[in-house]
């Protein structure tokens, strides 16, 4: 009876808590399973995770070498390096033609950083904040975790897969929202929105009361038509971005954002005991990478010729395989998991695709990753 008792007593001190029931990234399963893989000898073909084949720039390399030859490597300011920031400011004038003071830049931890850092300054627990479907599954997940409800806003090819002011008014009246987060380009679809788009989903959202965040990770990766920063259409707007698309720097870590002038001490603080700060090898060569941009439009424009070579041999390829790329879904975690327990000898799929519309040269984004059986 006693031992019983003190069994149960001890599963209950190592139970997790309810916050930390979130599905699993499905990506990142999907990536260690290769690993695995891998570790066993196998051959895997990566499709899985979003980041680019390409290494960071030569001169973001150099200026971390040099910074490890030079001197310690210590704690910075728990906002950034100064000069980063500020250098990050003159890339938004530079590219945008639009004026951000340096003291509203905050460094992140990459944009998975940024998102934590904006939903705990901006939001309180129960909070109702939207993203769209399909949508970069993260988002939901962290606004669980941190105890507020997402909203899932299912868009169509009507509005190209963007979400519209009307659309989030909509929402907004079945239950009030706190917040919303959008993304341009999006993820998965690849849609972009216009500046007249963006510009009258911005204002329906603050005409209503709800904090609007802007993803823009994918800037830089743009075809069509520049895309256009929402730190450009409204000062109370969030903006989220990264170095780890168009610099090639996914494993740095190292992102930024452009924050409403009221939310800068709140974000630092936050900062200050949630990660003291960025690592200070990362922001040293985030500040070189700006100085690679023809290196990496060079590597863009690799990119854009295997867009044209999907839109273009896709449809003669047939209406199944064109399907498989080009209809945007909801991923289906558990039909995902069962074709990969199927799939143990063979290939690997989750399932999750991308839009033939899209400006940003993702394949089947977080989709396949093949076992290549040798005889």
């Amino acid at each position: 009876m006693l031992e019983s008792t003190l069994r149960d007593r001890a599963t209950a001190l190592l139970a997790p808590s309810a916050r930390s029931d979130v599905p699993p990234f499905m990506v990142m399963d999907v990536m260690a399973a290769a690993a695995r893989i891998e570790a066993a000898g196998g051959h895997v073909i990566h499709m899985e995770v979003g980041q680019p084949a390409a290494s960071a720039p030569k001169v973001a390399i150099a200026a971390a070498h040099a910074a490890l030859d030079a001197a310690r490597i210590d704690y910075t300011s728990a906002l950034g390096i100064p000069t980063l920031r500020t250098r990050i400011a003159k890339h938004y004038r530079d590219t945008y033609g639009c004026a951000v003071d340096p003291e509203r830049i905050v460094i992140t931890t990459g944009s998975s950083g940024g998102f934590i850092l904006a939903f705990l300054s901006m939001f309180e627990p129960g909070d109702r904040v939207a993203v769209t479907v399909p949508g970069y599954p993260p988002y939901r997940h962290i606004l669980t975790a941190l105890g507020c409800e997402p909203v899932l806003i299912e868009t169509s090819s009507a509005t190209r897969h963007a979400l519209t002011g009307e659309g989030l008014l909509a929402a907004h009246r079945k239950g009030p929202l706190k917040g919303v987060l959008v993304g341009s380009p999006a993820n998965p679809t690849g849609t972009m929105m216009s500046r007249e788009a963006l510009t009258g989903l911005i204002n329906a959202a603050e005409g209503a009361g709800i904090r609007f965040i802007s993803d823009e990770i994918y800037h830089g990766l743009d075809y069509a038509f520049p895309a256009v920063t929402a730190a450009e259409l409204s000062p109370q707007s969030l903006v989220i971005n990264s170095f780890s698309k168009y610099f090639c720097m996914t494993g740095w870590r190292v992102g930024w954002m452009v924050v409403p002038e009221p939310l800068v001490r709140p974000i630092e603080r936050l900062q200050q005991n949630l990660s003291i700060s960025v690592p200070t090898l990362s922001q040293i060569a985030a500040e070189a990478a700006f100085e690679g941009r023809e290196e990496m439009e060079a590597i863009k424009r690799g990119y854009q010729e295997n867009r044209r070579i999907l839109i273009e041999g896709l449809p003669k390829a047939g209406p199944t395989a064109a399907a498989s790329f080009a209809s945007p879904t909801r991923a289906r975690p558990t039909r995902c998991v069962k074709r990969w327990r199927a799939s143990r000898g063979g290939s690997v799929s989750t399932d999750r695709s991308s839009s033939s519309k899209s400006y940003v040269p993702k394949i089947n984004r977080g989709a396949i990753c093949v076992r290549q059986n040798h005889a």
